[in-house]
This record gives structure tokens, C-alpha cells and sequence, in this order.
């Protein structure tokens, strides 16, 4: 039983844009960091599978704490009575997730390795807390769905499998954990494997990998494990430092949301306008024909800018300053795109979205404020069109509400259009964020289905 993935597409990669430089850096290790991509991934899974665990895993093994936090996390493993040292404490660090010995809240860490930097986002397990999970894995590039061994597939795991395929992250990883605890049996693996797939074939999941593992030991994170010669797969790190991800990014449209416009008052750059943000998609160039929304007046690009200085071309994630040759009125919010490559500017919303508000209720006829790229807007859900139960994945159309963690279908007017791609083609320009008026609190998660 391989454990490569099931289909593959790839093309060549794009390389994130370097990170910045401090004077204390050798222009030798300033090259190094230039030369190195970066990995946004999320773990996942029911509770106890060993999501902390396996995060304390990868950063002990990629030396990536410090001696201070590895005695400390020794001692608390004693006090906790532990024979060994629990590094599921490197990543859970609330009072309440070390007393349960759950994880409650999203935990961001981060390492690298000589070929890939990675942001990891340890999300819950818990059912009360699938708002943090869809919070934790709305920017990932790849996501590990844990599953323990001993008890196989479970509703919570299928839950976040088609959470996963629901906000559109390319790539999924299973883990098949605790492998030391069925005898690393492969009839168990490959029993497991079977029954995944199958459920996957109802998901929309491009790219799919299966690995055994233990997160506890450490087989088949870093170096492949012996005790397990029957898998012909790669370990976790190894598959984790070569997946593609640079096509993934929709480099076909192009997108720029203005986030600020700078004007230096300096002497020398009095005339300076420049429109800074980051590349929400395409690839941009100076000399580009453009097109500005919502005034639908047309340029070209004069130059594009970083810390760094001049660039011959910008493409997602980077963060730039754009400058125009014509003077227009052009303010936060407003978007660059191209003239025959333009996103749907709309005020009729279609969108799925998840609640995510423990004090309130999505009902129609609701106000609300969205905030959508770099711009926002007042609006009001004319209506909610069903509710997806996400287990069995049926739609209740009876459905007259959604309360905390539900998932469904509205559709919602906004008092002023916006510039929206269906969130399966851009996640940047395709999601967005529902917010309370009156409290200020974020109460959903959306993603555009369609702008009409």
C-alpha cells in the first residue's frame, strides 16, 4: 500500500517573495532566507487524536524550542504525573487546555527546515469549537486530518475532512496516528486507508496523501520509521518540504485591493503616489494596462515597489506598492484589476457561511457589516436558504436560523457594491467576514458561492 497521493498537479513553482533582511544578517544567510518558500498548514482532527502532540513533535524535532521551554515542559510533565515528556504542552498553552487535555484555541507556531519555512495552526478538536478550526485553516495551504488507530475514522474527523474541501485548502494530508498502539499493523493502515478514500470520493479534494505515524515516538515524522517496512511512502517532513503549493495561487487574475494610499511629505519624493496592499491574485508588471473599480477608469503601471525596492513583477502573497502613471481618485478599498479580467462587482451576494456567535443568531432580514478585502460595506441577509448539516452533508431547507458553529446558505445585500470572485477560483477575493453593528464582534465566516 503507497502512501503517495492520489492525484497530483503541479507546475512550476512560484517563489513566495523574500523575507526582510536585519544589518545583523550575512549576505550569505540573507541569500539562504530568499531562497526559502513558505508552507501555511493546519492540523486537524477528533479529540485525542494527537494534534498537539504531533506539533510539539515537529517543533522539538526541527529544534525549534528553546532549552528553557523543553525543561519547563519537562517539569510540568512530571507534575502531571507523565512518564514522558508531553509535548502536546508546546502548543497547548491555556490553563484550561492543559487541565482537560484538549486544545480550546487556535495555537500558530512556527519552524523551518533548510528547504521550507511553515506557519502550523493547531486547531480543536472539540465540536464546540469548529469556529476556531474553520478560523485556523481558512489560510492554509495543506491541512493534516489526524486519526487515531485504535479508533478509526469518527464523525468529528470526517466533520473536519469536508471542512477542509469546504474552504478550498488543496491539499490533505491523513495521518494515520498512534500506530505504535495497534502493533503497526498494516492490515489497520490499509483498512483505514480504504475507508477514507472511499469517503473522500464524496469530497472535492484534489490532492490527497496518506501516512502512517506516531506522533509520541516519532516514526515516520522526520526519518521513516522502521518498524514499519511495509509502507513505500515518504515521512511527514518529507512530504511537507516538497509539496507544490506555488500553483495553487490563481495566478490568472489579477487582483490588487487597495489597502493604503502613501504620499510622502519628503522633499525629495513630494510627487510620489503610490497605492500600497498585497497581490490578491495575477502577476503584475510594470507597464500593465489596468483598470481601477469602482470608477472604471483605465492606466498603466508606472512601478512596482517593496522595502527592498523596485520589482519587475508582483504575484500573491506579496505585499507591494503599486504606482500609476495617470493621477486618479483612487482610496482604501478600491481594486486593480485588468480591463477584460474583472471580478463580479455586485451588490447581491450568495454565500456560504459558518456562525460563529454564541450571543446571536444569523436570521434573515439581519443587518450587518462585511468586511471584504480591504473594503466594507453595511448589508442585509434577505435570505438563508438552507442549513448544511455537515456530517451527513444534507441540506435542511426547513431551516429558519443559524447558531453557533452551524454552517448554511444565504444570500445578503450590500448597501455598496463590492468586487467578488467565487471563492473556489480566489480565496482571497471569495471570502470575507460578517460583523456585529452594534457589538463589533465577528460573528461568521464567509465564502461566495456567486455574484450576481
Amino acid at each position: 500500500m503507497s502512501g503517495t497521493p492520489t492525484s497530483t498537479s503541479t507546475t512550476n513553482p512560484v517563489e513566495d517573495p523574500p523575507p526582510a533582511s536585519t544589518p545583523a544578517m550575512t549576505s550569505a544567510a540573507t541569500t539562504t532566507l530568499r531562497n526559502i518558500d513558505m508552507l501555511r498548514f493546519a492540523t486537524a482532527g477528533s479529540v485525542d487524536d494527537g494534534k498537539s502532540t504531533l506539533i510539539g513533535r515537529l517543533l522539538y524535532d526541527s529544534k525549534a524550542i528553546f532549552e528553557d521551554q523543553l525543561s519547563a515542559v519537562e517539569e510540568t510533565s512530571r507534575r502531571m504525573g507523565d512518564e514522558y515528556t508531553n509535548l502536546a504542552l508546546l502548543t497547548d498553552g491555556l490553563r484550561a487546555e492543559r487541565e482537560q487535555g484538549i486544545t480550546i484555541d487556535v495555537a500558530y507556531r512556527y519552524f523551518a527546515t533548510p528547504r521550507r519555512k511553515f506557519v502550523i495552526a493547531d486547531t480543536p478538536g472539540h465540536i464546540q469549537y469548529t469556529r476556531n478550526m474553520v478560523t485556523g485553516a481558512s489560510t492554509a495551504d495543506l491541512a493534516i486530518v489526524l486519526v487515531d488507530a485504535r479508533k478509526g475514522l469518527v464523525e468529528q474527523s470526517r466533520r473536519h475532512a469536508f471542512l477542509v474541501t469546504l474552504l478550498r485548502v488543496p491539499h490533505l494530508v491523513l495521518a494515520v496516528n498512534k500506530m505504535d498502539l495497534v502493533d503497526w499493523s498494516q492490515a489497520r493502515y490499509e483498512e483505514l486507508y480504504e475507508e477514507f478514500t472511499a469517503f473522500a470520493t464524496k469530497l472535492e479534494i484534489p490532492d490527497l496523501t496518506v501516512i502512517p505515524i506516531s506522533a509520541l515516538h516519532g516514526d515516520n515524522i522526520v526519518q521513516r520509521s522502521a518498524h514499519m517496512p511495509w509502507y513505500d511512502g515518504s515521512s511527514l517532513v518529507h512530504y511537507l518540504e516538497n509539496v507544490h503549493v506555488a500553483s495553487d495561487r490563481n495566478l490568472t487574475d489579477v487582483r490588487f485591493p487597495v489597502q493604503y494610499v502613501l504620499r510622502p511629505q519628503s522633499h525629495d519624493v513630494r510627487d510620489y503616489r503610490g497605492y500600497a496592499g498585497q497581490v490578491a491574485g495575477g502577476v503584475l508588471k510594470p507597464g500593465d494596462e489596468v483598470v481601477v473599480l469602482p470608477s472604471g477608469f483605465a492606466t498603466r503601471i508606472k512601478s512596482i515597489d517593496t522595502f527592498d525596492g523596485p520589482v519587475e513583477q508582483a504575484y500573491p502573497p506579496m505585499s507591494v506598492v503599486v504606482r500609476l502613471e495617470d493621477e486618479l481618485d483612487i482610496s482604501r478599498g478600491d481594486l486593480i484589476c485588468r480591463p477584460h479580467n474583472q471580478p463580479h462587482v455586485t451588490q447581491d451576494i450568495e454565500a456560504r457561511v459558518c456562525w460563529m456567535d454564541e450571543q446571536t443568531k444569523l436570521r434573515p432580514g439581519m443587518k450587518v457589516r462585511v468586511k471584504h478585502t480591504t473594503r466594507q460595506a453595511r448589508a442585509v441577509v434577505k435570505d438563508l436558504q438552507y442549513r448544511l448539516d455537515v456530517n451527513s452533508l444534507h441540506r435542511d431547507e426547513s431551516a429558519s436560523q443559524l447558531q453557533l458553529n452551524e454552517i448554511g446558505r444565504i444570500s445578503m445585500r450590500t448597501q455598496q457594491p463590492l468586487f467578488v470572485d467565487d471563492y473556489g477560483r480566489n480565496r482571497a477575493t471569495g471570502g470575507f467576514i460578517l460583523i456585529d453593528e452594534a457589538s463589533n464582534r465577528t460573528v461568521a465566516a464567509g465564502m461566495v458561492v456567486s455574484g450576481a
